[in-house]
This record gives structure tokens, sequence and C-alpha cells, in this order.
């Protein structure tokens, strides 16, 4: 398996003359929900009917909007480290599978809720155990949310370790984006997501190696 340092060296060399366009999409998404959180904080200031109702349309609009938006997110990071071209079109490129990314989203965030009602560790490994079904689905557009679920599982059996060392890895990136107001976010974010998927296709071929061996 390589290593955290191995995975960052190939998602810079992926993003090379991509950095623009992944930029603005990670820019676009953070907009979007922006306006739509902003929407949602009116309730505290005001008791009017109709700015709680539009409150609450925001809240599940949050709600809604997220599994299609981060499914987006993982095809573009995905694409970038099989070195395919992005455009700023992907933004919107998880409504393809608008229902599937929805469920996939509950599906994680409620057995990983379930698991946390133990104690947060056991949540945290869960959350890892469930980290790869968003690549899955944007590979696996004929699985079902749950069977993308299940799989995540099975790739990352094994490897949760090393993705949150992976993951770690990217603290200083995440300080120095907190040192200029969450500008740098807008390339850490996709920088982080394409590691991710180059750690994902690592997770491929580690299992084709496993099936090549039983046979």
């Amino acid at each position: 398996m390589m290593t955290a340092r191995d995975f960052r060296l190939a998602a810079w060399e992926d993003k090379k003359g991509q950095w623009g366009t992944l930029a603005l999409i990670c820019f676009i998404y953070c907009i979007i929900f922006a306006a739509i959180a902003s929407l949602n904080s009116l309730n505290s200031f005001s008791n009017n009917i109709f700015i709680i109702l539009l409150s609450a349309v925001a809240s599940i609009a949050t709600l809604v909007l997220s599994g299609p938006f981060v499914l987006g997110q993982h095809m573009a990071a995905l694409d970038v480290s099989r070195r395919q071209k992005v455009t700023v079109s992907m933004v919107f490129e998880g409504f393809t599978a608008f229902g599937d990314s929805l469920a996939l989203f509950l599906l994680n965030n409620i057995f990983t809720f379930l698991w946390s009602l133990l104690l947060i560790v056991p949540g945290i490994i869960k959350a890892y155990a469930y980290s790869m079904g968003f690549f899955v689905l944007a590979d696996r557009p004929d699985l079902s949310a749950n069977e993308c679920r299940k799989r995540s599982m099975y790739l990352m059996k094994g490897h949760k370790w090393q993705l949150f060392c992976l993951d770690f890895s990217f603290i200083g990136w995440y300080l120095l984006s907190l040192l200029t107001l969450g500008i740098l976010s807008f390339w850490v974010v996709p920088y982080h997501m394409t590691a991710r998927a180059e750690f994902y296709q690592e997770l491929l071929k580690d299992e084709e190696q496993r099936a090549n061996k039983a046979q």
C-alpha cells in the first residue's frame, strides 16, 4: 500500500492544469450552501411565519442537495485521478444519480450516527468504513446506495488506518487555509479529494491482486 505522501504526490501530479477548474467547482459549492445557510439562519432573527417557512425550506434543501453535490465532488476527483479533463459543469454531475446519491448520503449519516451513540470511536471507524461509498457510486452507477455502502465497507477492510493517516497529513494545509480566511481551501479541498480518489484506486488494485491470488 502506498504511503500518505505517495497519495499526495500522485494527486498533485493529477491536478496539473486543472487547479483553476477544481477551485472554481469548490467555490460554487461553497456559494450555494452559504446562500442556503444564510436563509436558514433568518429564523433566528424573526418570528415572521414566511421567514420561518423559508428557513424550513432551506433546511430541507440542504439535506436534499447534499447527496448529489457530494457525489459531484467525488466524480470530479475520480476523473482527475484518472487524468481526465474536468469542467465546471461537473458541479451538477451528481444529479444524474439524484436518488442513489441522496439515499447513500442518508444511509452513511444514519449508520454513523447510530454507531456514535455507542462511543465516538466506533462512529469514526464506521465513517471511514463508509468513506469510499461515493467513489463506488461514481464508478458503479449500476449499484444501489446500500450496495455502494457495503462495497465501501468491503474495500476499506484493513485500510481504515491508512486513510486516517492520509487525512491527517492534510492538517497543515487546512491550518494554512485558516490563515487565509478560508480562501486557500478552494484549492486544498479538491487536492484532498483527489488524494482520496487515488486511495480508492489503490484499493481497487489491492482487490484485483487478492482476486488473482485466490484463483
